[in-house]
């Protein structure tokens, strides 16, 4: 007797979805630098509306970008800081010219790199007598550095520009079709 194979069909449901087809240049990367209501390993939670404030006050480009929050060592500038519906998004531009900075570009492609953290002096915090959590509620935003172990879980790099000209050219091809549409 010879087995009978049946195929049976699902329905395809179908989704709209948003998708970003921007580029980002050989040196620029993108992330989350903290997220809200996460604890750290210090036992911080940043409130949505921490960094506003401090936001309006200093600019993107006035917060260092830092290697492993060593002062001595900037390697890039923030060119886009903001709060979204996650956390405190960034999108930073590593300066080439630095050798380190060249290293840190290695690293992140590698995966062997890729936490971010930030340097603030807390402005407004409350502790939760329940959990013993400290709630930062506002701060005042110094520096965000790219560090090999993040006090934060889930802060890091999570996008780096094109690795070579097929990539850009790859990204150039899909946001033409994106404007096609």
């Amino acid at each position: 007797m010879r087995p009978t194979v049946k195929y049976a069909r699902r329905a395809l449901a179908r989704a709209s979805a948003p998708a970003r087809l921007e580029g980002l240049g050989r040196e620029v990367f993108e992330g989350h630098a903290s997220l809200f209501g996460v604890p750290d390993g210090a036992g911080d939670v940043v409130a949505p509306g921490a960094f506003a404030s401090s936001l309006r006050k200093r600019p993107a480009r006035d917060v260092r970008m830092l290697y492993q929050h060593f002062a001595h060592e900037p390697i890039g500038v923030w060119e886009t800081i903001r709060e979204d519906g996650k956390g405190l998004y960034v999108r930073g531009r590593l300066s080439l010219d630095v050798v380190r900075a060249r290293e840190v570009r290695a690293l992140i492609a590698d995966g062997a790199l890729d936490g971010l953290s930030i340097g603030f002096r807390t402005v407004r915090a409350r502790r939760d007598a329940k959990t013993g959590l400290r709630r930062l509620e506002e701060v005042e935003l110094w520096e965000i550095s790219i560090v090999t172990f993040p006090l934060l879980a889930g802060s890091g790099v999570t996008a780096l520009g094109e690795k070579n000209a097929l990539a850009g050219s790859i990204a150039r091809a899909a946001k033409r079709v994106a404007n096609s549409e």
